[in-house]
């Protein structure tokens, strides 16, 4: 019961990062305008992989 609670917890972690990097984040990492399908198609992994995601967009962030 443990595991299903910290999956459901890494997920709504997930959507949450991922929500805010495919409306903010993802031009700041890519450099370039997404389109909407991009976008639609970015979510789903960006939630899977949200420590990655996350760390790339930080980063991105300190680079001038």
């Amino acid at each position: 019961m443990i595991a299903l609670y910290a999956l459901a917890f890494y997920i709504a972690i997930g959507l949450v990062v991922a929500v805010a990097f495919v409306s903010i984040g993802a031009q700041q990492v890519t450099h370039s305008s997404l389109t909407m399908g991009a976008r639609i198609l970015l979510l789903p992994a960006a939630t899977v992989l949200w420590p990655y995601v996350l760390s790339r967009w930080l980063k991105a962030c300190r680079q001038p």
